[in-house]
């Protein structure tokens, strides 16, 4: 709902205002004020209700995040059997 909201705000705006309009979301203060509402947010949703989600969270992400580290590596590793054609 936020980004229909950001979208609705900037559809209506020229391209030379579009950067002005921008601007005060990517300060320093800006950018720490979201993410402590973020964290606010997050702890009234899942810590203060004892739900289980947190742990799942903890663990896809770690589980994506873990993927993203090692593609790199297994795409090499792809590209230099196929180079080579290596088989099994």
């Amino acid at each position: 709902m936020a980004l229909r909201a950001f979208y609705n705000e900037i559809k209506a705006l020229k391209v030379k205002e579009l950067p002005a309009h921008l601007k005060p979301y990517f300060t320093v203060a800006y950018v720490k004020n979201a993410g402590k509402r973020w964290v606010d947010n997050y702890h009234a949703k899942y810590i203060e209700t004892d739900s289980v989600d947190p742990i799942y969270h903890v663990c896809f992400g770690g589980m994506a995040l873990s993927y993203l580290i090692a593609l790199p590596e297994e795409r090499r590793h792809l590209e230099h059997q196929q180079q080579h054609g290596g088989g099994h």
